[in-house]
């Protein structure tokens, strides 16, 4: 596809409302640009405030943990994604990508092309330190022991950052989300450090630095309700700046302006939570990682709300219980979460500092408290320190008096608006067989920017042990020809025709023709789960195939057949993949493979047709193949299994998978 056509694709994917708003934003940027909308905070009435809804320091918190990411911060060394304990300096340079040392121009920010490597590096690594996580982590510190060193730190930083990343200036101005989650997490520094009457603030000095983070404070807020992703990114971004503005009006309520901020953002997040997010609890950007992303986003809001006298409506409420339903169901007996969709490690804030939190267990544990629920006590296993964080000091005997209901997991096993399954038994035993099939949309909206082409793919876990899996995301805006490989079809346990994705792609971030899936049966007895589903991806072919797939669990001889109807007249192509877990061990056997990872073992039988051949693949560059990505920007070999055969007419592909 040329540049032109992309971009006439493109132009149609807009549709005239969102031309029309991108217009009226690229008059309003000018607008800023030449400084005729200043945005300056005036006068500031630090008597006025709200009641805090984060616990200072809890006495349950050990304080070693965040000494010890503390002091990281103060010595200089920083985790950035792939770059482990890498120096940012002191204080950073915000500026800078630590991955490629390029330092992004100092220019109006809402102009500059930050999906420009060349210009800026990698954005996500400089984007990543400048969300002001690490200054929680500080707060943190200095709320548990006391040490002025770290309250200091936070002053120095941002003194620093006001005068790197003036208003407006610069790659760390070209996100609304971005300034966004900053106000999120200064709202809960501030906090932490003790609001307006901080020691920090103490003396004429202490009050001057007050003035200059509320002035930018002001300024973010503006910047924000001035530039909110209302169309292509009306997805997580959207809400991720309505969460960080109304975070920030209760935070800050020294101006009169904070009760508009206050209420556009609230307008949002009701509208959002329930468009962005299905009845039945599935994120519609049919990922994973960004449902725990959204579901803190739209969390801290209500706990905010709650403590200041006020609460969300109950359909808010309920479809954020629903989503902690949907997370419960998928999670198998190991705490694994399907890596449906992209990831990129996001955290709105880092309560937790420590390497084993499990961000997917904890959101079970505050969910079990604000919703009275047993049984996602029973998922979470354990209270962790984040919720107590955010619930205080009586979080621990609360979770403690939570009665688990007996039989009660999965919770549910149907997900139709959302478009997964789930099949199994032995739910919760070491002898369970959990499989969670896709029959959903690609994504969310018109350029569905975070789905993944796996219509009918499905993962595969023994007693808590990943066996067959999603193999995640890997990258972003760069290494364009390892993302388009990650969200292809190719790296999903479904069928693949001619070489070609389901979804024809239109850029990093983009989908321009897109497959309709859908279940055409469930069912779940004592015996037997059956599943069957279809989508039309390749019905635009000048042949077109009809992809249909039936997966039935027999539960007592704990055999899973997969059957890949295809409707064609003509030859194509045809691919089976199968993905393994990392540290997978493959055998061959008569007719297939054995599969063993931690004492279980998957024995794969192929469709027995005389014109197909199989292969493992494993940390393969040409074709791309045999890889596992669990975090963003690092990815590690693992066996790819592959079947594949040119086939003519209507077929059936029959896989047999014993579990033991």
């Amino acid at each position: 596809m040329s540049a032109l056509q992309w971009k006439l694709k493109r132009l149609q994917a807009m549709g005239l409302p969102e031309i029309a708003y991108r217009i009226r934003q690229m008059l309003h940027a000018k607008w800023e640009a030449i400084g005729l909308d200043r945005a300056h905070a005036g006068n500031t009435d630090v008597a006025c405030a709200e009641a805090t809804w984060l616990e200072q320091a809890p006495s349950a918190i050990p304080a070693l943990p965040y000494i010890v990411a503390a002091n990281r911060v103060l010595d200089g060394h920083w985790d950035v994604f792939a770059l482990r304990d890498v120096q940012l300096g002191f204080p950073p340079m915000w500026n800078r990508d630590p991955k490629s040392g390029r330092i992004a121009p100092l220019v109006f920010g809402k102009t500059l092309n930050y999906r420009d490597e060349a210009l800026v590096g990698d954005i996500k690594y400089l984007w990543e330190p400048n969300r002001h996580l690490h200054l929680v982590t500080l707060a943190q510190a200095w709320a548990l022991t006391g040490e002025a060193r770290y309250a200091a730190t936070i002053r120095e930083h941002l003194d620093s950052w006001f005068a790197a990343c003036p208003f407006r200036m610069g790659a760390n101005w070209a996100s609304s989300l971005e300034a966004g989650l900053r106000l999120a997490n200064w709202s809960l520094a501030w906090q932490l450090l003790g609001g307006v009457g901080s020691p920090l603030f103490d003396g004429p000095g202490g009050e001057a630095f007050r003035g200059r983070w509320l002035e930018s404070v002001y300024q973010h807020a503006e910047f924000v309700a001035g530039h909110f992703s209302l169309h292509s990114s009306a997805n997580n971004h959207l809400i991720g700046e309505a969460s960080g503005l109304y975070l920030g009006a209760l935070a800050w309520p020294h101006w009169p302006r904070a009760r508009h901020w206050r209420a556009a953002a609230r307008e949002i997040l009701e509208r959002e939570a329930l468009l962005q997010n299905a009845p039945d609890g599935v994120n519609r950007e049919q990922a994973t990682s960004y449902l725990q992303f959204t579901f803190d986003l739209l969390l801290l809001p209500l706990l905010a709300a709650r403590a200041n006298g006020d609460d969300f409506p109950a359909a808010y409420r309920e479809r954020l219980e629903n989503m902690l339903v949907f997370l419960a169901s998928i999670m198998d007996a190991g705490g694994n979460v399907p890596m449906f969709g992209d990831a990129d490690d996001a955290y709105v804030a880092k309560l937790d500092p420590r390497e084993d939190f499990c961000r997917y267990r904890s959101l079970l544990a505050t969910g079990a408290l604000i919703f009275d629920r047993g049984d996602f006590k029973a998922k979470a296993g354990a209270l962790d320190d984040k919720t107590r964080w955010l619930l205080g000091e009586g979080a621990a005997a609360r979770f403690a008096r939570l009665a688990v209901p007996a039989g009660s997991l999965p919770i549910r096993r149907d997900f139709p608006q959302g478009g997964y399954y789930v099949l199994g038994c032995g739910f919760e035993r070491e002898d369970e067989i959990r499989i969670v099939a896709d029959a959903g949309a690609l994504g969310y909206r018109e350029i569905a920017a975070h789905g993944h082409a796996d219509a009918l793919s499905f993962t595969l876990s023994l007693g808590g042990v990943e066996m067959l899996i999603d193999p995640g995301t890997y990258a972003y805006h760069t290494q364009s020809d390892w993302r388009a490989y990650f969200r292809g079809t190719a790296a999903h346990n479904t069928v693949r025709v001619d070489g070609l994705d389901q979804s024809q792609p239109g850029g990093n971030f983009m989908w321009l023709r897109k497959a309709n899936a859908r279940c055409l049966a469930w069912s779940s007895t004592a015996d037997e789960d059956r599943f069957e589903g279809c989508h039309d991806g390749y019905t635009s072919l000048p042949d077109p195939v009809m992809h249909r797939r039936r997966i039935v669990l027999d539960k007592r001889s704990r055999a899973i057949t997969v059957e890949d109807a295809l409707t064609m007249r003509g030859e194509h192509a045809v691919e089976l993949f199968f993905h393994c877990a990392e540290g997978s061990v493959v055998t061959p056997i008569v007719g297939g493979v054995a599969v063993s990872r931690s004492g279980r073992t998957l024995r794969i039988r192929w469709p027995g047709l005389a014109v197909g051949r199989s292969a493992v693949l494993q940390g393969s560059e040409q074709p791309k193949a045999g890889w596992v990505s669990r975090r963003f920007d690092e990815k590690v070999a693992a066996p790819t299994l592959v079947w594949h055969g040119t086939l003519a007419g209507d077929t059936m592909l029959q896989t047999v998978i014993d579990c033991y």
